[in-house]
């Protein structure tokens, strides 16, 4: 008799891993992931400012997992931390440009819809400096990542410290 090897979508925490549990869906958010980042790229919206959204948004939603990761990737695409230090200040420092500045209020007005008028002040404000498919990609980037939140924060993605080299 042949023994069954059951794969265990259920961490310590007694919480299942959303993306274990249902790979298709998971493999479908990803899919919108990587078509928002050619979108974003197609309309002129540079990498860093792509993470900078969506380092600013899991910031408002409290997601360890997903700041640990796009830490790295705003790294990796030429971020500094200082800039990244400062980050969940932006407002109270002249080192984001206008177009940053208004890509951060567009994608808290996306992670907060109900607060009406930071919305429409952020909708104001991105179209003084963005184009109406750069509005529409910075919006999405902030659409997807706060889905990723969502994901990562009822998971429970642990952040693990990174092996020795």
């Amino acid at each position: 008799m042949s023994e069954t090897v059951q794969v265990t979508t259920v961490p310590a925490g007694g919480r299942i891993y959303l993306d274990k549990q249902s790979p298709a869906a998971y493999q479908a958010l990803v899919g919108t992931a990587d078509a928002v980042r050619a979108t974003a790229a197609e309309a002129g919206v540079d990498r860093r400012l792509v993470e900078l959204v969506n380092l600013r948004v899991s910031q408002l939603n409290g997601c360890a997992f997903c700041l640990d990761v796009h830490t790295r990737a705003a790294l990796r695409a030429g971020e500094t931390t200082r800039r990244l230090g400062v980050l969940a200040a932006w407002r109270d420092t002249e080192l984001f440009t206008a177009r940053e500045r208004a890509a951060l209020a567009l994608a808290e007005a996306t992670t907060h819809p109900a607060d009406a008028l930071a919305q429409e002040r952020a909708y104001g404000e991105a179209r003084e400096v963005f184009d109406d498919a750069e509005i529409s990609a910075v919006i999405w980037v902030a659409v997807t990542i706060n889905a990723f939140n969502r994901v990562s924060i009822l998971s429970k993605h642990p952040v693990r410290e990174a092996p020795a080299r």
